[in-house]
């Protein structure tokens, strides 16, 4: 790491970081609660203070981009210009992301570049959830109607970011692989199927991971759940925990019924230092990296591994010159367990290292998962943590889709010797082996992976299964038979024989 006064002027740095959470109160009126765009000004107003009080106050008003990351608990046209109207700041430009939970470290890392060649100078990066509210609203008796801000359709376009693409292809979603919570599952089968684990040993160990998030989570005073949960609280189903997608019952999944803001204050060094802003307040992204797996489930070369978080995070150390036992802190994504052990495989990171948890938040089953923002937390809390330990690295990672889109960030109070430096490997994912589809598909196959998905009540209602011909094609198909569901969730359906009928009706064996 450099000192900071050799360091090029144009060096990106983070100087503000700033989170809200905003608890439901039994009795209060819905209707005075914060809309989204008002979470984000809560949250760089934060930062601001964050920043150093009249310092930040001076970097937004230099802003020059206001970036936002796309919300989904309601439409606006440009979330942007209503945060500066809240702020009463006039950036130039006005940013709006794809959706994808990888969109705030690859906003970062896009907003870095473009401040060390020159081309930016002060960035404020927010995004914001209200679904709690939302929710609330829909359920109370009264019906009332939230006042949130609307924009007449005429209003200018912001400047789009990020990969806007469907997910899924048509055929994959004509099997139901239309949400995460019916995809994600898949992998985690396909886990503990490759790991050769029985269905209560891994049960077991993937709850004990859960917990210790859920203990990161009570120590976070931002977080939404701040209940440490023991292992058998998170893997009994029950009332409070059906089953959602066998194997993940309602504490395994990503919980977005939050009111959540966070956001950042990127600039360059010299604007950070002209302002006032503190050197102990500066914390500054490394490197970071981007890339996608094959983006159709149906063509990844199998469904328990990721090779763009390899690629990218391999590259993100290599350009820092570091390996992984060189970081302190750790934030790996974790809309579901599955994501957190995969992206551990592939960094060739120990999931149960005592010394060092895989989360600085508690998760987003646990701290709040606000979306496509919940990354900006995640960085916010980093910050903090580095702050208080000057010379440590940070790894952040974010996720998009369906495993589909990655970002990986290193992060640090101390100064890239380098400077920031940033890279997008997807050429050498690109080339990595591909699936081929076998789409309507009729005859022998063998079960890849699957999972079984549960109504409102926790009732089993679809069974999804990606399966395998002997000529090594995928397809999927779906079955609805009780007692072909219910054996699905007491023995490992993976490896079983099947038929693949018309209709792409699967009769298992």
């Amino acid at each position: 790491m450099a000192e900071q006064g050799t360091l090029d002027p144009r060096t990106p740095v983070l100087v503000g970081a700033g989170q809200v959470t905003c608890p439901l109160v039994a009795g209060e009126d819905l209707t005075a609660r914060a809309e989204p765009v008002a979470l984000m000004a809560r949250a760089l107003e934060a930062a601001a203070d964050d920043a150093g009080g009249p310092a930040g106050r001076r970097l937004l008003q230099r802003a020059t981009s206001i970036r936002v990351l796309v919300p989904l608990s309601w439409r606006y046209v440009d979330p942007g210009s209503l945060v500066a109207e809240h702020l009463g700041i006039s950036p130039a430009e006005s940013v709006l992301t794809a959706i994808g939970g990888n969109g705030p470290q690859s906003v970062v890392n896009q907003s870095g570049a473009a401040i060390a060649a020159g081309k930016l100078d002060v960035v404020l990066v927010t995004g914001a959830e209200c679904i709690a509210t939302r929710i609330a609203a829909r359920r109370d008796a009264e019906r009332p109607v939230l006042p949130w801000s609307t924009q007449p359709d005429t209003t200018p376009l912001p400047v789009p970011m990020g990969t806007d693409r469907v997910p899924v292809t048509d055929f994959e979603l004509a099997r139901g692989l239309d949400r995460p919570l019916r995809v994600y599952p898949l992998f985690e089968n396909a886990l503990r199927h490759v790991a050769g684990r029985s269905m209560p040993e891994h049960t077991a160990a993937v709850a004990a991971l859960w917990s210790r998030f859920s203990a990161v989570a009570a120590g976070n005073p931002f977080a939404w759940s701040q209940q440490a949960l023991g292992a058998d609280d998170i893997a009994t189903v029950a009332p409070e925990n059906r089953m959602i997608s066998f194997p993940y019952p309602k504490r395994m999944n990503a919980y977005d019924r939050v009111d959540q803001g966070a956001a950042l204050i990127l600039c360059s060094l010299e604007a950070a230092l002209a302002a006032g802003v503190a050197r102990d307040r500066l914390v500054f992204p490394v490197t970071g990296t981007d890339a996608n797996d094959h983006w159709f489930l149906t063509h990844r070369a199998d469904l328990h591994s990721s090779p763009a978080i390899r690629v990218a995070g391999s590259r993100a150390l290599e350009l820092a010159g570091l390996g992984v036992d060189d970081l302190a802190h750790v934030d790996l994504y974790s809309c579901f367990p599955c994501a957190v052990q995969i992206a551990a495989a592939e960094l060739g990171i120990t999931l149960d290292d005592p010394g060092r948890s895989l989360t600085v938040t508690g998760g987003l089953a646990f701290a709040g998962g606000p979306g496509n923002n919940y990354v900006t937390h995640s960085i916010a809390t980093m910050a903090q943590r580095l702050r208080d330990q000057p010379d440590a690295t940070g790894l952040v990672t974010g996720l998009g889709w369906y495993s589909t889109k990655h970002s990986v960030g290193l992060w640090s109070a101390s100064p890239p010797a380098s400077g920031f430096r940033h890279d997008t490997p997807q050429a050498a994912v690109d080339a990595l082996p591909q699936c081929a589809p076998a789409g309507d598909y009729e005859g022998e196959a063998v079960v890849e992976t699957y999972t079984v998905v549960h109504d409102a009540a926790g009732d089993p209602e679809l069974g999804i299964l990606a399966l395998r011909t002997a000529d090594g094609r995928r397809t999927w198909a779906n079955t609805a038979d009780a007692d072909t569901l219910a054996g699905l969730e007491a023995e490992e359906g993976c490896g079983r024989s099947a038929r693949v009928l018309a209709g792409a009706r699967a009769d298992l064996r």
